[in-house]
């Protein structure tokens, strides 16, 4: 059995047996909170725990890294629907250690692309096209720094309600111990 058999066969039981039942709640996040963070699996079930977070108290928006490389790209538009649409008043970026991005090298990741099917003829279309791959592709250096820039991009949008407290925190991938690299009720108040 395939993996998606698995999960399809355990889908019918879960939803048979009714488990789903303490997981009812609605679109609303309870704590008016939206959090950014990355999809290391990891951080699945360790971050919520870690924040004293349950089913239906945030919404949290995941990606490679916790990046927010572009003020008009997906995450910022999530992170917009989750506080016009959805009543979530105030952001949290999260970033940890050891991340995968971390270093990244965009030459080997378009190498591996190649190496799994992707034709030279696209990546070269690609390029001529206008996009900077290397640019996409590219990771950072020092979580810190990258926290900082993405806290940066959404409390500078041009879009966002005023007086909305944009945090930025470090979470430790195997204890769950958070760091404050930057805190959003203090930003206000020196704005």
């Amino acid at each position: 059995m395939n993996q998606l058999d698995q999960i399809i066969a355990y889908n019918e039981q879960f939803v048979q047996d009714k488990q789903y039942e303490p997981y009812k709640t609605d679109k609303f996040p309870n704590r008016k909170m939206v959090i950014v963070t990355c999809m290391d699996t990891r951080l699945t079930e360790l971050l919520p725990k870690a924040m004293n977070i349950h089913n239906g108290d945030v919404k949290i928006i995941k990606n490679a890294g916790a990046i927010v490389t572009q003020p008009f790209g997906n995450i910022m538009r999530s992170v917009l629907v989750a506080i016009y649409e959805l009543g979530a008043d105030e952001v949290v970026v999260i970033g940890h250690h050891d991340c995968g991005m971390t270093g990244i090298n965009p030459e080997k990741s378009i190498s591996k692309m190649v190496d799994r099917g992707v034709s030279g003829d696209t990546i070269k279309t690609l390029k001529n096209s206008g996009l900077d791959l290397m640019r996409w592709l590219r990771g950072f250096e020092n979580v810190h720094q990258s926290v900082e820039n993405s806290v940066n991009i959404i409390r500078n949008h041009p879009l966002l309600p005023p007086n909305t407290p944009v945090h930025g925190l470090i979470v430790h991938p195997e204890t769950g111990k958070l760091e404050v690299v930057t805190e959003g009720y203090q930003a206000l108040v020196v704005e």
